[in-house]
């Protein structure tokens, strides 16, 4: 099933159930976090809850997708309560480099990078039996609900950016029960944007790089995963096609289990608040910004994954500054 969030023509919430390029809404369901909650509470999956509510006609998607009135497939009323992070190095890069990987030996290890030692550990120990626990991914924050920006909508580059690229990559989605336990909803395709100019200069300025606008969507598909799936990410200028590449995810072309990467998340309890929202970037192999491409503002990205239904598109466009040196003030 694939959910997205609507805006009607009143300026409504709405969710809606997206099948064959037509929408349906979704009885009474003002919010997928709602919605979620009264499954959670009723014991029943979050499909079987659209059902009992039932489903009315609803707008024309392309009506959606082409007026703006798209919101991310989840999210919190309160942007402070829906928290978006991430997780690195979780992705099978080409078969040579998994070949050098499983060549280097412990005499070797000391000159190994630490991002190459901690992709080096996922792909030994990053998929341990289920119900064990195994080696930690890395981890980021990107901020709360008020760094996503809706499918179709410009990503904002801050002043100070160095970089504005792309990062095709899948988010799992979740809420937090009433007994405190993650639940999650599904999977929606995502852009997670970074840094890669301020991130390259210094692996210690990788949560710098990371504290930016994204956006995920168009819908959230729920059931379980595909274990091997193939998009396909793409940067437009004009009518021109700059860069367009495949990219691979699901966990056939990981070398963390999707429950190994939960597990590293959720065993904090800070990250078990009732009534919170996750968003969890699960990471990508293809960059363009390895490929020498340098974005600019007035650009637009694509990623398709066909098991997702509608590609995420995203503009880009320069940022204000919200703060300047010199601005705190003594109280």
């Amino acid at each position: 099933m694939h959910l997205i969030q609507f805006e009607n023509q009143q300026g409504q919430r709405r969710v809606g159930v997206v099948e064959r390029g037509e929408v349906q809404q979704v009885r009474g369901a003002t919010s997928t976090r709602t919605l979620a909650l009264q499954a959670i509470r009723a014991g029943v999956s979050l499909e079987f809850q659209v059902q009992t509510l039932g489903l009315e006609p609803g707008p024309a998607y392309a009506e959606l997708l082409d007026g703006g009135r798209l919101l991310p497939p989840l999210d919190h009323e309160d942007p402070a309560h829906c928290l978006v992070t991430g997780t690195g190095l979780t992705h099978l890069g080409s078969a040579a480099t998994r070949d050098k990987m499983h060549q280097q030996n412990s005499q070797e290890e000391a000159k190994l990078t630490d991002s190459m030692r901690m992709f080096k550990w996922g792909v030994e120990g990053g998929r341990p039996a289920t119900g064990t626990a195994g080696a930690q991914p890395e981890w980021f924050y990107k901020g709360d609900g008020g760094i996503l920006v809706r499918p179709g909508a410009d990503i904002p580059l801050p002043e100070f950016a160095e970089d504005a690229g792309e990062e095709p990559e899948l988010t799992g989605l979740y809420v937090i029960g009433d007994d405190g336990k993650p639940y999650r909803l599904g999977y929606a395709v995502g852009n997670e944007f970074s840094d890669h100019v301020l991130e390259r200069k210094n692996y210690l300025y990788l949560a710098h790089s990371k504290l930016r606008y994204c956006s995920f969507g168009p819908a959230l598909r729920t059931g379980e995963l595909p274990r091997h799936l193939v998009g396909t990410s793409r940067i437009r200028r004009g009518e021109q096609v700059v860069w367009e590449k495949e990219f691979l995810s699901g966990e056939d072309n990981m070398c963390h289990s999707l429950e190994n990467l939960e597990y590293h998340h959720f065993k904090y309890a800070q990250f078990l608040r009732p009534g919170d929202v996750h968003v969890h970037f699960f990471g990508t192999a293809t960059l363009s910004f390895a490929d020498g491409v340098r974005v600019e503002p007035g650009d637009r990205f694509e990623i398709a994954v066909p098991e997702f239904g509608e590609p995420l598109s995203n503009g880009v466009k320069a940022g204000t500054a919200a703060f300047q040196p010199g601005q705190v003030r003594q109280l």
